[in-house]
């Protein structure tokens, strides 16, 4: 785990996929402590005439992004989880430039029994791995 999900207002191309990938997968093993070869992440472009800040559409203005991650609850603390924010930020806008202001990341806390990989919940990966 964890699954990510980014929305990007940039132009699409392989590279910037690739280069996203690789900052998130690298910022989420490193701050966050997840497994890089279960980090799953998705990735899809809005143009910026679809992405509205205020209500003002971005085209012509700096670019954006949403960051939805999901972890297992409890298994991050916010310390760890604000700096995942701040870096995500700072290394994105070293990729793509100044921001929109309004670009965000959330981490979602997920309850382990609700959700898993490969058929089996992570509670049920916490509970087998209890010693007898």
């Amino acid at each position: 785990m964890p699954y990510l999900n980014l929305k990007l207002s940039v132009a699409p191309s392989p590279q910037t996929s690739q280069r996203a990938a690789d900052i998130l997968t690298d910022l989420t093993h490193a701050i966050l402590g997840k497994k890089r070869e279960l980090t799953a992440i998705a990735i899809e472009y809005v143009p910026p005439t679809q992405w509205f800040v205020g209500a003002q559409a971005l085209q012509g203005q700096a670019a954006s992004f949403y960051l939805d991650i999901k972890v297992t609850a409890g298994t991050n603390t916010k310390d760890e989880k604000a700096q995942y924010v701040r870096e995500v930020f700072a290394a994105f806008e070293r990729e793509f430039g100044p921001l929109q202001p309004a670009s965000y990341v959330v981490v979602d806390d997920v309850p382990a029994d609700t959700w898993g990989w490969q058929g089996k919940t992570q509670e049920y990966r916490y509970v087998q791995a209890l010693p007898l």
